[in-house]
C-alpha cells in the first residue's frame, strides 16, 4: 500500500478514504451550546482534523493502518436546539452503517443524539462504556435537559440502553443528582478513578468485558476530562487526579480485542483552551490506536 507524505493537505494521515462501503465512518458535531462552563469543544472537529493530517498511518508498533475511512463532514451548525440533535440523530444513523464509527465531538450533549441514533440503528440493546470523570446523570441541568451534564440520564430513557449495560470508567467529581441515581442503581458498574488506581487497569478491564460481553455491539462515549489535565488541559471542565493517556490506551487494547465496539465518539476537546493541541493530540493517538487495534482484530 501506497501512502502520502503527511503534510496539511494529507487527510487522516494519508488513510485511505472511501465511499460509503468504507471499514470507518467519521462524523463530526461542531456544538458546544450545552456546556456549562468554558466553551470551545465546537473547534475540536476542524482542529482534529487539521492535526491528524499531520501524522503518519502507523501504530506505535510499526503496523500500517490499511482500513478505508469515510468522512460524513460536520453536521451543520444550527441555532435551533432540537432540530439540531435531530439532524444529528439522522446523520449519525447514516454514519452507523460502517463496520466502525467514529464521532467528534463538541460538548458532551452531543452523546444524546448520537446514543439515540445508535438506539435506533439495532434492533436490540447494546453496551455503553462511558469513560469520564462525570457521571452526567443529572436529569436537568442549568434549566435544560440536554445540558452535557445529562448524558448519561438521557441515553438510559433509549429502548435499547439497559442500566445493567452501562459501565463507567474514571469518575471523580460526583455532584447530587449522579450520586442518587447511583445509589438507586446498584446495577449500574462504576470504576471511580480511585479503584481504578487501586485494581490497575487489567482487573477493570475484565469487569468491564465481563459485564459488556453479553451484548452483540457496544457504544464507547469517551471524554476528554477522563484524563489528568496534565495529559489534557484542553477541555471545558477538567479535574485533576485522572486517568493517564497510556492507562486508556491500556484499557484499550484489553477491551477493543474482546468487544464489539461499533461506534465510539470522542467529546469536551476545546481547542481555544488547549497548548500545542496537547488534547488533541492525545485524541489522535487514542484514534491511530484503536484502528489498528479493530483492525488487527478484523484480519484475525
Amino acid at each position: 500500500m501506497t501512502y502520502n507524505t503527511p503534510s496539511s493537505n494529507n487527510p487522516w494521515a494519508g488513510m485511505t478514504l472511501a465511499n460509503e462501503n468504507a471499514d470507518v465512518g467519521i462524523l463530526g458535531i461542531p456544538w458546544d451550546n450545552a456546556a456549562s462552563y468554558r466553551r470551545g469543544a465546537a473547534e475540536a472537529p476542524s482542529t482534529l482534523r487539521r492535526c491528524i493530517s499531520c501524522t503518519d498511518p502507523f501504530t506505535e508498533e510499526g503496523r500500517a493502518i490499511e482500513l478505508s475511512l469515510h468522512d460524513y463532514g460536520d453536521v451543520p451548525r444550527d441555532l435551533d436546539w432540537p432540530r439540531y440533535f435531530t439532524t444529528v440523530t439522522e446523520r449519525a444513523k447514516q454514519a452507523l452503517q460502517h463496520p466502525f464509527t467514529l464521532f467528534i465531538g463538541g460538548d458532551h450533549s452531543v452523546g444524546i443524539p448520537l446514543i439515540k441514533a445508535m438506539s435506533a440503528s439495532t434492533d436490540e440493546p447494546f453496551g455503553i462504556l462511558h469513560i469520564d470523570a462525570h457521571a452526567d446523570l443529572e436529569d436537568e441541568f442549568e434549566g435544560s435537559k440536554w445540558s452535557h451534564a445529562c448524558t448519561a440520564r438521557r441515553a438510559l430513557e433509549n429502548a435499547n440502553v439497559r442500566s445493567d449495560g452501562y459501565v463507567y470508567v474514571g469518575l471523580r467529581a460526583p455532584i447530587d443528582d449522579d450520586i442518587h441515581f447511583l445509589a438507586e442503581h446498584p446495577e449500574i458498574q462504576v470504576h471511580s478513578m480511585r479503584s481504578v488506581i487501586q485494581r490497575g487497569i487489567p482487573a477493570v478491564a475484565e469487569d468491564v468485558i465481563a459485564r459488556l460481553s453479553r451484548f452483540k455491539n457496544v457504544y464507547i462515549t469517551w471524554d476528554v476530562d477522563s484524563l489528568d489535565p496534565a495529559y489534557a488541559p484542553g477541555t471545558g471542565t477538567p479535574n485533576a487526579g485522572g486517568l493517564t493517556t497510556r492507562e486508556l490506551l491500556h484499557l484499550f487494547r484489553s477491551i477493543i480485542p474482546a468487544l464489539n465496539v461499533r461506534a465510539m465518539d470522542i467529546v469536551e476537546i476545546s481547542p481555544p483552551l488547549d497548548h500545542s493541541d496537547i488534547t488533541t493530540w492525545a485524541a489522535i493517538k487514542v484514534i491511530i490506536e484503536t484502528l489498528g487495534m479493530l483492525q488487527e482484530k478484523w484480519n484475525r
